[in-house]
């Protein structure tokens, strides 16, 4: 490639990722343009007009976590008579038995109880098709679910089911929390991430009137409006984002609660993480596939249309970001006369466009969520940004396999019921799928090592912190990999 096009390349490329973060800015915007624009209830229900409630518990093999999530929605505060619970197992272990115990025990405690357990044998449809069979049976007007790796608090129905007194109000939606966030370094990333996605992106679009998700779990939903939808389907690897879609698009309106938490286990292994990732960024690309041509279509604002455009391809930064990657040694092969007054006017802002936006994102979550210390959260913001970087790998092959409809099965996030740092999971019994990704993220890292030693022997000390972005994220990112394997 002559070294003009090589430069073209590089600058065109940080350009797009400039792009992208321009976006991160642009949500940050939109939540403090919008954040006295709180959502309320229409009205306050009554005690004789509270609803048919349906708990939905979809679980794989989730015996370590199953009996925890059962004691928490047996406490919730809610008139008997008007809440069913429903377990839908489609487990191939002794998670099942362990639910069945757990079921027999709490009715001998509360026999008002309602509470059933749906054993799929067949698991067409993975956690689509079980929330189907359950929608099929279900008796509640709402249908609430949480995920096996989650602890509701006891006040969360009475909390949320006041808003449905709106009419048009399809779904409810709460905010994770975290209940090992401070189990480790990659548990402390993931929560940081995490917070970003829920109090600027979920507030920012839902203030701002713009499309947003339901997150699969700790939400509420009216029945009719996943009926309206076309009810849940399977053929994406993110049906709660794909309903979603569908939902907003038949006209129905969603409410974001960031107020009221839902506290969840984060993974604690590096290939768990990645896979749940993976399957994540893989999900968003298909829905976009399949609905965004509907979308712009359908007679919308064009600045809800735009929204969801960044929203369903945010994950074609990493394929971006892959190739930036191998971009920035042959860019400083090339570039070694470059001047510093070119690095000022042209990489600079492009590098403050991809960086500070992301920083800034992560930033403001922490100031609105924890006000009085969330500078304890500045410490682990590099490592955030790195990790990033890191999984670019893992993430591009989710992009081009949606791209290109490669399908793949549903494979679950393990949870292994641990909250403090003396409790060890390492030898649980669920562990996530081997791959050869972490040995080209350690390929990577040296690579970076050979990049940042030429930037040193040219004179290029502006670069070096930009690719120690770079180094860390490959290095942390497939070191614990293979660590963990072992």
């Amino acid at each position: 490639m002559p070294a003009e096009a090589l430069i073209v390349a590089y600058l065109a490329v940080l350009l797009l990722l400039a792009v992208y973060g321009f976006h991160r800015s642009h949500l940050v915007y939109l939540y403090f343009r919008h954040r006295n624009n709180l959502p309320v209830p229409k009205r306050e229900l009554a005690e004789h007009e509270l609803p048919v409630v349906t708990v939905q518990l979809p679980m794989f093999n989730e015996m370590y976590v199953v009996e925890r999530l059962l004691d928490a929605v047996a406490r919730i505060d809610y008139p008997h008579d008007r809440l069913e619970i429903q377990v839908l197992d489609d487990s191939t272990d002794e998670t099942s038995e362990i639910a069945r115990r757990k079921i027999a025990a709490l009715r001998a405690l509360d026999p008002s109880l309602e509470i059933q357990l749906i054993h799929r044998t067949d698991r067409t449809g993975f956690k689509a098709g079980a929330l189907e069979a359950g929608v099929k049976v279900a008796r509640g007007e709402f249908l609430l679910i949480f995920d096996a790796d989650f602890v509701p608090n006891a006040d969360i129905v009475r909390r949320t089911i006041h808003h449905f007194s709106d009419p048009t109000v399809g779904m409810v939606q709460v905010r994770w929390e975290h209940v090992n966030r401070d189990y480790s370094r990659l548990t402390e990333v993931q929560a940081l991430m995490l917070d970003g996605h829920f109090v600027i992106e979920h507030a920012g679009r839902a203030r701002a009137g713009r499309f947003f998700n339901f997150n699969g779990t700790a939400g509420i939903w009216r029945r009719q409006a996943i009926a309206d939808a076309g009810g849940w389907h399977h053929e994406t690897l993110t049906e709660d984002m794909d309903l979603s879609y569908r939902a907003q698009l038949a006209g129905w309106r969603f409410v974001y609660l960031p107020d009221i938490v839902a506290p969840a286990e984060l993974p604690m292994e590096m290939a768990s993480f990645k896979s749940q990732q993976f399957r994540w960024a893989k999900g968003s690309i298909q829905v976009a596939r399949k609905l965004l041509p509907r979308i712009f279509r359908a007679k919308l604002p064009f600045k809800v249309k735009l929204e969801a455009f960044f929203h369903l391809t945010n994950n074609f930064a990493y394929p971006l970001l892959l190739l930036l990657s191998l971009l920035l040694l042959p860019n400083l092969l090339v570039r070694t006369r470059h001047g510093l007054r070119e690095v000022l006017l042209i990489d600079l802002p492009l590098f403050l466009g991809t960086t500070l936006s992301i920083a800034s994102f992560y930033i403001t979550s922490q100031r609105e969520i924890r006000p009085l210390d969330w500078k304890r959260s500045l410490k682990r913001l590099p490592l955030v940004m790195s990790v990033g970087i890191g999984l670019c790998i893992n993430q591009t092959r989710a992009v081009f396999e949606a791209l290109f409809g490669h399908e793949s099965e549903f494979v679950r996030t393990p949870k292994h019921g641990v909250r403090e740092r003396f409790e060890h999971w390492t030898q649980r019994r669920y562990r996530a799928a081997k791959s050869l990704t972490p040995f080209v993220e350690l390929a990577l890292a040296l690579y970076f090592v050979v990049a940042i030693g030429f930037a040193a022997r040219g004179g290029h000390w502006i670069s070096v912190p930009f690719l120690l972005l770079f180094l860390v994220g490959y290095a942390y990112v497939g070191l614990l990999s293979v660590h963990q394997r072992r």
